[in-house]
């Protein structure tokens, strides 16, 4: 039996999510099918485009994405403090903008007066949107659905496009952002369908390398937490860039003499930070930290523990 969300999800813990949606007996959501000829490569600019659109509405930061054949990868950050500080009005707006309104909500939001009972109505209905707007299952929800039914609308059949529900991670420290989102970006490379990574189409990455200006992906703020990334674009492009050298390499365990600074600051060991970039995304935990997080989310979300306290030891050692 899935495990119910609350006990993946904790923002007490982590605003930091790694989530993968997988299409249904492997069907082809982008690349192009061998044996019927079709192409779908369209598909995937569905996705980035859906992802945009929805982060514009939800308190949700897009910090990494991949889009892939059959599957695609996102690292998000939900932002409850903004949603609580918007107004009932900007709620209704924003989730309006997604969903259809009631007469009831259409006359809120034109100024009408309404009666005490009516007021109260409204009120429920902009609180539970509030939730809403910060809750990853609605979020991946709202990204999946019209993306099922446009797929299967084209490719002229019913029935489950996604492969079940969505997978989530906990990404518990800067370290595990870190290594989730390079992770991600070197998708492609892994895959062998790109070489480097600004050449790898529909990633986050080539966006960050080739429309700087343009990307409403969440930027890097090393100083400020709460203004974007704790770290430097500079240092992440290197990060990626060493590891995607390395992982084409295929010399497990080689520790190369250029491993990039960022690492050093971390204290990340550069072999455990390759091994993970390397790893099957099949039996990823549910969360990735410090084995102090990870006993500490565990007790937060209603778990005598979680699994990948040894990955955590490696990749995201104690510091003192």
């Amino acid at each position: 039996m899935p495990t119910a969300r609350h006990r993946l999800v904790s923002l007490d813990d982590t605003p930091y999510y790694h989530c993968i949606s997988r299409c249904v007996r492997r069907a082809f959501l982008c690349g192009e099918d061998s044996i019927t000829g079709f192409s779908f490569e369209h598909r995937r600019q569905w996705i980035v485009d859906r992802l945009k659109l929805l982060c514009s509405v939800f308190a949700v930061d897009l910090c990494a994405y991949a889009v892939m054949s059959n599957h695609y990868h996102i690292v998000v950050r939900l932002d409850a403090v903004v949603a609580q500080n918007w107004s009932d009005q900007e709620v209704a707006v924003r989730w309006t903008q997604l969903f259809s309104k009631s007469a009831l909500v259409h006359r809120f939001l034109g100024g009408s007066d309404l009666l005490p009972f009516e007021q109260d109505r409204v009120q429920q209905q902009i609180d539970t949107w509030r939730r809403r707007l910060i809750d990853l299952s609605w979020f991946m929800r709202c990204l999946n659905e019209p993306i099922a039914r446009m797929a299967n609308q084209e490719d002229h059949c019913t029935g489950r496009f996604w492969e079940g529900r969505f997978h989530s991670q906990a990404l518990l420290d800067e370290r595990a952002v870190l290594a989730c989102m390079a992770y991600v970006d070197l998708n492609p490379i892994r895959a062998a369908l790109a070489n480097t990574p600004e050449s790898s189409d529909y990633t986050s990455v080539q966006e960050r390398m080739i429309h700087p200006q343009e990307t409403t992906l969440r930027p890097f703020a090393p100083n400020d937490e709460n203004a974007g990334l704790p770290f430097t674009l500079r240092d992440y492009l290197e990060l990626v860039d060493w590891a995607g050298r390395e992982i084409k390499r295929g010399k497990r365990g080689y520790i190369p003499d250029a491993t990039p600074p960022i690492l050093l600051r971390l204290a990340m060991p550069s072999s455990s930070v390759l091994e993970f970039l390397k790893h099957n995304e099949k039996h990823t935990p549910v969360a990735l930290g410090a084995v102090s997080q990870l006993r500490r989310f565990a007790h937060s979300v209603g778990r005598r523990f979680v699994k990948g306290l040894y990955l955590g030891k490696l990749l995201c050692p104690e510091v003192a």
